[in-house]
């Protein structure tokens, strides 16, 4: 049995308590975010904000979480993408909605996505908690009060999306972000080949051409763009793609660039998604 099966069964034996149910309700309609973001195909308007967070062990925001493991599926008996943990409550301000996200397959990228998975939640949840007392002992620092402190609150969400699938590769992405009065989102995009134990490149799926291609696709979009937020390349902008550049695949086996906040693009542009054409 490898670890992750052996992580899931010992976290569905995990005893939930009495109260949690209520607790949880209460905390789901204390939600201001306009509605939970859908798991398997979440959409956020712009300026909505939301700090993410995925974990693949053992996640405990607090002591009091609802919790809750489903299957996609199993694809051809060779991976399944899990839901490991679902939850929503609210603690000391932070409004938390997480979904959970975690690969099962045999080899090692499995277990390496999951660590992966894990290592991003832990440090973006001390980040969103750092970020939450720094503004606390900023704003009382200035004049505020106690009492006018209670009615802020930062909002922490996770969620994910499967972009693609079929019986031998999986390609999805996983959303962090954090909505309070600044807002943060990033993207992690996972493109997996479970067959051959490997992670899907770019040029696995455009050719050896791969650079030019999504270069042209990203300069088209750039030039026909009116609103004014892409930066110049002597602004930092976009030069070129590279083996870091974050994608996913489509269900027509196209391919989607991802590019971060800031990185091509005023803040206003959010994380900007650029279509290739093969």
């Amino acid at each position: 049995m490898n670890e992750f099966k052996h992580a899931r069964e010992e976290y569905e034996s995990t005893p939930i308590p009495e109260e949690l149910d209520g607790r949880v309700r209460a905390g789901i309609r204390q939600g201001k975010m306009g509605g939970r973001a859908k798991r398997h195909g979440f959409r956020w308007g712009i300026g909505v904000a939301a700090a993410c967070m995925v974990m693949v062990g053992g996640l405990n925001v607090s002591p009091t979480f609802a919790a809750a493991a489903s299957n996609v599926p199993v694809l051809g008996g060779l991976f399944q993408v899990l839901t490991i943990r679902d939850y929503a409550t609210v603690e000391n301000g932070i409004d938390y909605e997480v979904s959970v996200p975690g690969v099962e397959s045999e080899g090692d990228l499995a277990e390496k996505v999951n660590a992966e998975i894990q290592k991003r939640v832990d440090a973006h949840l001390a980040k969103a908690q750092a970020d939450w007392d720094d503004y606390k002992e900023a704003f009382l620092a200035t004049g505020g009060t106690e009492e006018e402190w209670a009615d802020r609150e930062m909002n922490v969400l996770i969620d994910y999306e499967i972009k693609s699938q079929t019986d031998t590769t999986v390609s999805f992405v996983v959303d962090f972000a954090e909505g309070w009065v600044a807002s943060m989102q990033q993207r992690y995009c996972y493109n997996l080949d479970l067959a051959n134990d490997k992670d899907i490149t770019l040029a696995d799926v455009l050719g050896e051409d791969w650079v030019s291609i999504c270069n042209d696709a990203v300069n088209a979009k750039i030039a026909a763009d009116e609103s004014g937020l892409f930066f110049t390349a002597e602004q930092g902008g976009f030069t070129t793609v590279d083996d870091t550049t974050s994608f996913y695949l489509n269900e027509d086996g196209s391919v989607t660039l991802v590019f971060p906040e800031y990185s091509i693009a005023a803040g206003a542009a959010g994380i900007v998604e650029i279509p290739v054409e093969a």
